[in-house]
């Protein structure tokens, strides 16, 4: 006799999973004092909620894209002129000063010659910005297409 397989979690659970896991690892992590390591894994959220927005339609047409900045470009375009259009600015500016070695040295690894690391209040305000970000842009996801709250 073959055994009926475990029910398996709906996109939409694992998509909460995958969210609240990321969020409270982060909170964890600047908890202990691991400061970049905090504000990697929620930018590595931030770049995964992007891809939500691959075919998702607008009034001016599908978006497209795979990866990050080719998404929020694309969605930057389609949705120009509102406030969704303004978030992406910051997200991209953020996005890019924590990913150069001579910026934020979060993503792209750090500039050992200069010598900066992450200190306590950077961490929490990156932390809290892209938190932000993430809401903002699960709630212009769920405005676009209709779908239901993802996270409360």
């Amino acid at each position: 006799m073959i055994d009926a397989p475990p029910e398996t979690p709906s996109l939409d659970q694992q998509a909460q999973e995958i969210l609240r896991n990321s969020l409270d690892q982060s909170q964890q992590l600047l908890d202990e004092g691991r400061y970049r390591q905090a504000v990697q894994e929620l930018l590595w959220l931030l770049e995964t909620i992007s891809t939500a927005f691959q075919g998702v339609e607008t009034d001016n047409g599908a978006v497209g894209g795979k990866y990050f900045n080719k998404i929020v470009d694309d969605l930057r375009h389609r949705r120009h002129g509102t406030a969704l259009d303004r978030a992406l600015d910051w997200i991209v500016r953020l996005h890019g000063y924590l990913s150069s070695p001579t910026g934020g040295g979060i993503r792209h690894g750090g500039d050992l010659a200069g010598g900066a690391t992450t200190n306590a209040h950077e961490a929490r305000l990156f932390c809290n910005l892209i938190r932000s970000y993430v809401y903002f842009l699960i709630a212009e996801h769920e405005q676009l297409t209709g779908a239901r709250r993802v996270l409360d």
